[in-house]
């Protein structure tokens, strides 16, 4: 795992936008397009803002979601209406181009299989997503993969349903197709997660973050949420 820290949260967006970009350009060279998941969260929608700045070939990218709450289309709640408003509205990207998790079917289980359908139609089957996005929580979740969920345990679907987790339920990506991706992307920002931080880097497996395969993450945190880590740029074994 490596580590990048850098000064403050908006820092820590600009330079993942830039990595979005060149990850991008690699992606769409070798294999012609370029599929990320992405989490929900201020700093992610300052990176998205920053990844209309980049030189990218959109034509080829295509934006999946890690997690979605289980809410009416529109609401604030939702990560999809900050995703469109980061993307839609700054970067020369199709709607068609971002694939919703349907969270709105009066179905949700078979909403997820649709989702899983979904993602091996554009991904392949498995899919293999080029970059998953992720936050960090001060509980040590991730994505909508929560402390003593169900889900945590899933081996052999790739969507699923979560429990209440602050008032609403949630589609989230399990560990199957997270750790098939071949980046996994960190953003963690704030004072309230270098515990968590911590725990994430020595690979402590009983927060849920710490079952994320390390093995092609990076980390990029600022100053607050780095804690001990000092230095600019830190190599994790």
């Amino acid at each position: 795992m490596k580590i990048e820290v850098y000064t403050d949260a908006d820092a820590v967006a600009l330079e993942a936008a830039k990595l979005l970009a060149k990850e991008s350009r690699d992606a769409v060279a070798t294999r012609g397009k370029f599929i990320m998941a992405v989490s929900g969260g201020r700093t992610p929608g300052v990176m998205l803002r920053d990844l209309a700045q980049q030189d990218v070939p959109w034509k080829g990218l295509h934006v999946v979601q890690v997690d979605e709450r289980v809410a009416p289309e529109g609401d604030p709640d939702r990560n999809l209406t900050h995703l469109r408003e980061s993307l839609l509205e700054h970067a020369p990207l199709r709607p068609e181009q971002i694939h919703a998790m349907p969270v709105e079917s009066g179905n949700l289980e078979a909403a997820c299989a649709q989702y899983a359908h979904t993602l091996d139609k554009i991904a392949g089957s498995p899919a293999v997503l080029d970059l998953v996005h992720l936050g960090l929580g001060p509980d040590g979740h991730t994505a909508s993969l929560v402390p003593g969920d169900p889900v945590l345990d899933l081996k052999d679907v790739d969507v699923a349903l979560t429990g209440i987790y602050q008032n609403r339920r949630r589609m989230t990506l399990t560990y199957p197709i997270i750790n098939r991706s071949r980046r996994v992307l960190w953003l963690v920002t704030g004072s309230e997660k270098v515990g968590m931080l911590t725990r994430l880097q020595a690979g402590d497996v009983s927060i849920p973050a710490g079952r994320v395969s390390s093995d092609r993450a990076v980390v990029l945190a600022d100053l607050p949420a780095a804690g001990q880590i000092k230095q600019s740029k830190t190599e994790v074994a």
